[in-house]
């Protein structure tokens, strides 16, 4: 090299190192105050010490369970639990949490202020869901590959009775008033309809084929069951215990999602990539609209306005506006979402996606001008391989908290 050459070179570099200091003394200040914007847009109301506000994801090839700081944002545990992992659900009454463990046949109780396992009741053969009772008391699995149904007094932490169903039954739901446990049998294409308090069956009503999924009203009234095999949804009168209506809707139905003022029932139906909307005072569909591929899980806000819906099949989440009548937003996150859940605060999305093994978190924000959407993907939360299910629980420690 000669040296000219060297000169020509210095003087780049110089020029180079310049030009890179400039752009670090413009860039900086805008950093700063995305970072600052960032932080205050995801900061939560402080409830003092003593509250807690934690997301439970059932990671079914992990048997783990991972807990994530709704309030940062941030993995806070992951808790090891049994054989494959499914189904999760919450104790309203305490600070309890209950996973389902499918290839263990059993269920954990987690205590939700500790974050461990405290306690391990064995079920029967393959449970996939747990649902619990308005007053905490009870929680009712239905056990797919032994054609029954365990009831579990959660005070005692124990197996209290097992009662005999149809075959491979899905899911055993108990109505809000506590007196109904209903179960949908995908063996035999038949619900079984349980007293509660006897715990013994009280009808078994044929219905469509392979019943799945089940949602009941908040008064108690009706339930609603989706029928995968045959692409309807059955209307089940709960006072008389007889089949009000067979309702068609799109193939495969897979999931319904029923808004908190119980008026509407939306249906997400996997193969014809759209959702059904259901009256349930009238048992019509009153519209249907295409929403993404294969969707599979949907959520209501608590002021019944948006629908969420995770489309399986295109590795997205639909934002529908249920007073428009029409899709407002197709967001991108993960492969493979399904599961998904609301903060308290309705302000974030959290979604399974069940490919990458991670959360994708969805903000919810005032709208700002040239911006196309109030939503904006916030973050992705590594949890473990394959999350199932999710449940929120927000809560106050019942145990002084050490400053």
């Amino acid at each position: 090299m000669s040296p000219g050459s060297a000169n020509l070179s210095s003087s780049a570099s110089t020029a180079s190192i310049l030009r890179k200091l400039l752009l670090i003394a413009v860039f900086i200040p805008i950093l700063a105050g995305l970072g600052w914007w960032y932080f205050s847009e995801r900061a939560l109301p402080d409830y003092g010490p003593a509250y807690r506000e934690y997301a439970y994801i059932t990671n079914g090839k992990s048997n783990t369970v991972s807990v994530i700081d709704l309030r940062t944002l941030q993995l806070a545990k992951t808790i090891h639990v049994g054989t494959g992992p499914t189904g999760v659900a919450a104790n309203s009454k305490k600070n309890e949490i209950y996973a389902v463990n499918t290839g263990s046949n059993n269920v954990s109780v987690i205590d939700a202020e500790t974050n461990a396992v405290v306690a391990t009741i064995g079920v029967h053969g393959k449970p996939y869901f747990i649902d619990v009772a308005t007053d905490g008391k009870r929680a009712y699995v239905a056990n797919s590959a032994s054609a029954n149904v365990s009831l579990i007094d959660l005070e005692k932490r124990s197996v209290i009775g097992n009662v005999r169903v149809g075959a491979s039954p899905g899911l055993a739901r108990v109505s809000p008033d506590g007196a109904t446990v209903v179960v949908s049998n995908r063996g035999s294409s038949t619900v079984s309809l349980l007293d509660a308090k006897l715990m013994r069956v009280r009808s078994t009503l044929p219905v469509c084929q392979q019943p799945e999924d089940i949602a009941i009203l908040p008064d108690s009234s009706k339930a609603f069951v989706a029928c995968s095999g045959s692409a309807q949804v059955a209307s089940i009168d709960l006072k008389h215990d007889h089949v009000l209506a067979l309702i068609d809707v799109g193939r495969t139905p897979v999931s319904l999602t029923l808004k908190p003022d119980g008026g509407e029932l939306i249906v997400c139906d996997f193969d014809s990539d759209s959702i059904s909307i259901i009256e349930t005072g009238n048992d019509e569909v009153g519209s249907s609209t295409l929403i993404g591929r294969h969707p599979s899980r949907g959520v209501v806000s608590l002021d019944n306005s948006r629908l969420y819906v995770t489309n399986f099949g295109s590795d997205s989440v639909a934002v529908y506006d249920i007073d428009m009548g029409r899709r407002i937003a197709t967001m991108p996150v993960g492969s493979r979402p399904d599961g998904l859940a609301l903060t308290p605060d309705q302000n974030y999305l959290l979604v399974l996606d069940t490919q990458a093994g991670d959360v994708t978190v969805i903000q919810k924000r005032k709208p700002r001008k040239l911006e196309p959407t109030e939503y904006s993907l916030l973050t992705m939360i590594p949890v473990g391989m394959q999350p199932n299910g999710i449940v929120v629980k927000a809560f106050m420690m019942s145990k002084p908290v050490k400053k």
